[in-house]
C-alpha cells in the first residue's frame, strides 16, 4: 500500500476555508483553559490533605474523581457535539465549568463537599470531545493531522495548572479559583461570538443512544481506543505519578521533582503536533507504530534504573517524545477513518479510554513498588504494552485506507 499522501496540483494549492484557523485558535485556548480548571484540585491536594486530615487513599480519590468523570463524560459530550455543534457546546461547557470552580471555595473545608464538587469539575475535561470534531470539519484531510495536533497542545492546560495554581495560591487561598473562573467567563463570551461550525455540517437525526451504539459497534473505535490508552494514557499516568517516582526513587525534593515532571509534560505537548504533522506526510499508523516502538525501547532503558543525570533524564524525555507523538498520530488516524458525522461520538469513546488508561499504570507502579521495592517491573510492563501497540498499529491499522 502506498502510504504517502498523493495530491493533485489543485489540492496541493488549495487553502483552508475562511475561519479555519480562527476556530483552531479559539478551540485550543478553550481546551487549555478548561483543562486548567479540570486539574485545579491536584496541585493543591497536599494542602487539602493537611487541612482535612486525609489518608493517602482519600487524597488519591480526591484527585481521581474529576479525571475519571471528565474522561467518561467525553462519551456523551462527543455525541452531543455531533448533534448540536461546537458553537453551542464549547461556550456552554466552558460557562458551566465556572460553577464547580467557584464552588471549590466554600467546599474546601469539607471532604464530602470536595468530592461532590470534584465530580462536577469533571465537566472541564470533556471539551476534548468538542474540539476534535470542530477542528476535523474545518481542515482538509491533508492538513488535519497537524491541525488536530495543534489543538491537542491544549492538554498543556494541565501543566499550566500544576505550575501556576500553587504559585497564585500563595497570594490568596481563593485567588486561583477566581482567576480561572474569570478566564472561563471571558472565553465563553468570546467563543459564543468567534466559534463557528463548518457550513454544511452533517447533523445526525438519530438519538444519542443510537449514535453512541453505532460508534461503539465500529471495530476501529476500540482499536483506536486501545492505541490511545497506551499513548495518551501513558502521558496521564506519568503526569500523575512521575513526581512521586522521582521523589521516591531518586530522592529529589518536591520542587525539583515537580519541575522535572513539568519538563516531561512540556515535551509531550510539543511532540503531539509533530505526530500530527508527520501523519499528514506518511500513514498515521506508521507514525504511531514507530512512536510506540521508541517509547517501548526507552521504557526498557529506564527499567535498568540509570542515574538520573544524564541517563534517566534522557530516557524519560525520549519516552515523553514517543508518547506525545503517538497521541497526536492516533487522532490523525481517527480523523481519516471515521465518517464526519460520527467523529464526535468516536472521539468521545477514544478520548475516554485514553483518560481512563492513565489510571491503571500509577496504581500498578505503586503496588509493585510496595511489594518489590522496585519500579523496574512497572517499566517493563509499560514497554510490553507499547511494543504490543507498535506491532498492532503496523500490522493492522496501516491497511485502513485514508478518506478522500
Amino acid at each position: 500500500m502506498d502510504t504517502a499522501v498523493k495530491q493533485s496540483p489543485a489540492r496541493a494549492d488549495a487553502k483552508e476555508p475562511s475561519g479555519a484557523y480562527r476556530n483552531l485558535v479559539m478551540a485550543t485556548i478553550g481546551f487549555a483553559l478548561t483543562f486548567w480548571a479540570w486539574n485545579l484540585i491536584a496541585p493543591m491536594s497536599a494542602d487539602y490533605k493537611d487541612r482535612l486530615g486525609l489518608s493517602s487513599f482519600q487524597q488519591s480519590l480526591l484527585v481521581a474523581v474529576p479525571v475519571l468523570v471528565g474522561s467518561l463524560g467525553r462519551i456523551p459530550v462527543g455525541a452531543l457535539t455531533d448533534k448540536y455543534g461546537a458553537r453551542l457546546m464549547f461556550p456552554l461547557t466552558s460557562a458551566l465549568t465556572v460553577v464547580p470552580v467557584l464552588l471549590l471555595i466554600p467546599a474546601k473545608d469539607s471532604y464530602g463537599a470536595m468530592l461532590a464538587v470534584g465530580f462536577l469539575l469533571g465537566l472541564g475535561g470533556t471539551t476534548f470531545a468538542i474540539g476534535v470534531p470542530l477542528v476535523n470539519s474545518w481542515f482538509r484531510p491533508a492538513d488535519r493531522g497537524l491541525a488536530l495536533g495543534v489543538f491537542g497542545m491544549g492538554m498543556g492546560g494541565v501543566a499550566l495548572s500544576g505550575y501556576f495554581t500553587p504559585r497564585i495560591a500563595k497570594h490568596g487561598d481563593n485567588l486561583p479559583f477566581l482567576v480561572v473562573a474569570g478566564a472561563l467567563v471571558v472565553y465563553a463570551a468570546l467563543a459564543a461570538v468567534q466559534l463557528n461550525d463548518r457550513p454544511g455540517r452533517q447533523v445526525p437525526t438519530d438519538s444519542l443512544a443510537q449514535r453512541l451504539g453505532a460508534a461503539g459497534r465500529l471495530r476501529v473505535t476500540w482499536e483506536l481506543s486501545a492505541l490511545y490508552a497506551i499513548g495518551f494514557g501513558g502521558i496521564v499516568a506519568f503526569g500523575v505519578y512521575l513526581p512521586t517516582y522521582l521523589k521516591t526513587w531518586y530522592e529529589l525534593s518536591p520542587t525539583d521533582a515537580g519541575t522535572k515532571a513539568a519538563g516531561f509534560a512540556l515535551v509531550t505537548v510539543v511532540f503531539r503536533p509533530i505526530g500530527g504533522w508527520l501523519s499528514d506526510r506518511v500513514h498515521p499508523a506508521l507514525v504511531t507504530s514507530a512512536a510506540l516502538g521508541f517509547a517501548a525501547l526507552t521504557a526498557i532503558v529506564q527499567a535498568f534504573d540509570p542515574e538520573l543525570v544524564p541517563g534517566g533524564t534522557i530516557a524519560l524525555l525520549c519516552m515523553a517524545a514517543g508518547l506525545g507523538t503517538a497521541s497526536g498520530s492516533v487522532f490523525a488516524l481517527v480523523s481519516q477513518v471515521t465518517p464526519q458525522a460520527k467523529v464526535g461520538s468516536v472521539t468521545g469513546i477514544v478520548g475516554a479510554m485514553g483518560g481512563l488508561g492513565g489510571f491503571v499504570p500509577p496504581l500498578a507502579m505503586g503496588a509493585i513498588y510496595s511489594a518489590k521495592d522496585s519500579y523496574s517491573i512497572g517499566f517493563m510492563l509499560l514497554s510490553d504494552l507499547a511494543l504490543a501497540g507498535c506491532v498492532y498499529a503496523y500490522g493492522r491499522m496501516r491497511t485502513i485506507q485514508r478518506d478522500a
